[in-house]
């Protein structure tokens, strides 16, 4: 299928499946109708029009027109009939053939511009839609399935219509909307949800929109405010009494979530301080309360009273005891030298 793709190219020379990978984009909810693809009855008032009548022929126009240049390339495509696609189609599903794709893609390409030019109110380019929409084509006959008595031009609108749909979820602001199943089913039904309950006589809360859409109540608040609110660059210049003030910008306004400056600095002393504490007492000490200091209060591995008991020749209960006069020693130091710096009653009941 890539060297089917080449022919879809943009107008900036760029291969439309280049940049989008094969696989099949997550459904976009717009109905319970995207599944329904089963039988010619069920898919043949969609798409059984002729559409290729449906898309206005372009007046002539300059050659710098994309779009009327790409028009007149397919100008002269003919549409194949159903028995030519199925046979077509049966043998691609047999052989994968390059040149066979080929035919089945552009026999539908007009296809894609009229289900493009539904879309052109989202304010997209028509032509980025249509290389979009190129894309989804591509992928639908690849997956197509010619003995499932379903019309290519039918399947291949789901996925036209799924690819056109992502591209103008991913394009609607700079910050990225929809990245969930849930949000992307409100951003496309969220305004006709609402618009719904009012022609049925009801109020659009956000409980009773939640309820008819089966989605969290805590979503559509989201999703609302999302909407209703433009986006906004953080380092823009902030606007104090009607002028801009080009030395402070929107980030310079905001919290920052971690730990200030002025903390960070005061522990960094306050441990300085204590250490510097810690090993004076520690040079006081002599004999056994220097061993029970070094090697069981100031070491990241400290021993058990029972290996220091063994070392010095006494109990554990005795070495023990002896810990214990040590840290009521340690106590006196540290209020003497720091004060109330040292919370020794919290360490006391943390212990």
């Amino acid at each position: 299928m890539r060297i089917v793709t080449a022919y879809l190219m943009d107008g900036r020379g760029q291969s439309a499946d280049g940049r989008r990978s094969t696989k099949p984009p997550e459904p976009v909810v717009l109905d319970d109708r995207h599944d329904a693809v089963e039988t010619d009855a069920e898919a043949e008032p969609v798409l059984d029009a002729e559409w290729t009548e449906v898309v206005e022929e372009p007046k002539p126009a300059a050659s710098s027109d994309p779009y009327a240049a790409y028009m007149a390339s397919l100008r002269h495509v003919e549409r194949l009939d159903r028995d030519e696609e199925h046979t077509l189609a049966v043998e691609y599903l047999r052989t994968h053939d390059p040149k066979i794709a080929k035919r089945l893609i552009t026999s539908n390409l007009k296809l894609v511009v009229k289900l493009a030019h539904e879309y052109t109110r989202a304010g997209k380019n028509l032509l980025d839609l249509i290389q979009e929409g190129n894309v989804g084509l591509v992928q639908a006959v690849e997956k197509y399935d010619p003995h499932r008595n379903v019309k290519l031009s039918s399947y291949a609108a789901w996925w036209i219509r799924a690819y056109i749909l992502r591209y103008i979820l991913q394009n609607a602001r700079i910050v990225r909307l929809g990245t969930t199943a849930t949000q992307r089913k409100l951003f496309f039904n969220l305004r006709k949800e609402k618009a719904k309950l009012e022609k049925m006589g009801f109020v659009p809360t956000t409980a009773r929109v939640a309820k008819a859409m089966q989605v969290p109540e805590h979503e559509v608040i989201d999703m609302e405010q999302r909407l209703g609110a433009p986006d906004a660059s953080l380092d823009a210049p902030v606007s104090s009494y009607g002028r801009e003030d080009n030395d402070r910008s929107r980030m310079d306004l905001i919290e920052s979530v971690g730990v200030r400056p002025d903390t960070i600095r005061e522990e960094t002393e306050f441990r300085e301080r204590l250490h510097e504490v810690l090993m004076a007492f520690g040079l006081r000490l002599k004999g056994r309360d220097r061993e029970l200091f070094d090697q069981r209060l100031m070491t990241d591995e400290p021993k058990t009273l029972q290996e220091l008991g063994d070392a010095f020749g006494i109990s554990r209960e005795r070495t023990r005891q002896l810990e214990m006069r040590l840290m009521a020693r340690l106590k006196t130091y540290l209020r003497a030298a720091l004060g109330d710096a040292v919370d020794l009653e919290a360490q006391d009941s943390a212990a």
